[in-house]
């Protein structure tokens, strides 16, 4: 399912290469968060651009962080998921929080 919403992101964005994406515990993104981005706390989705050919990055998300958000914002899961996989993926491809993310995430949710 976010296999194809990955492959479709790309196709839209005219990019060739492929978008590893891993779901993790709390405690995996936490450490990762402060090893990469020095904040110490969990968070719902990181990014890894790797601007290489083949495998261009990863998206890790936190399942738990991601259920809890679900609960919060009063989507279920999967369309919680599909939030963050559309967030994340737009970041690999060098998308920065905006005006121009959110035209695009708004454009890919109807996926």
């Amino acid at each position: 399912m976010y296999k194809k919403l990955i492959g479709s992101i790309l196709k839209g964005e005219k990019v060739k290469g492929k978008i590893d994406l891993n779901f993790v515990d709390d405690a995996h993104i936490h450490r990762l968060n402060l090893k990469f981005r020095k904040k110490d706390k969990p968070t719902d989705v990181l990014s890894f651009s790797y601007g290489e050919d083949g495998v261009i990055g990863d998206v890790i998300i936190s399942k738990e962080t991601t259920l809890k958000n679900a609960k919060k914002y009063g989507v279920t899961y999967n369309q919680e998921v599909k939030r963050l996989v559309i967030h994340g993926v737009l970041h690999v491809l060098g998308y920065d929080h905006g005006r121009k993310m959110r035209d695009a995430e708004k454009a890919y949710s109807k996926l």
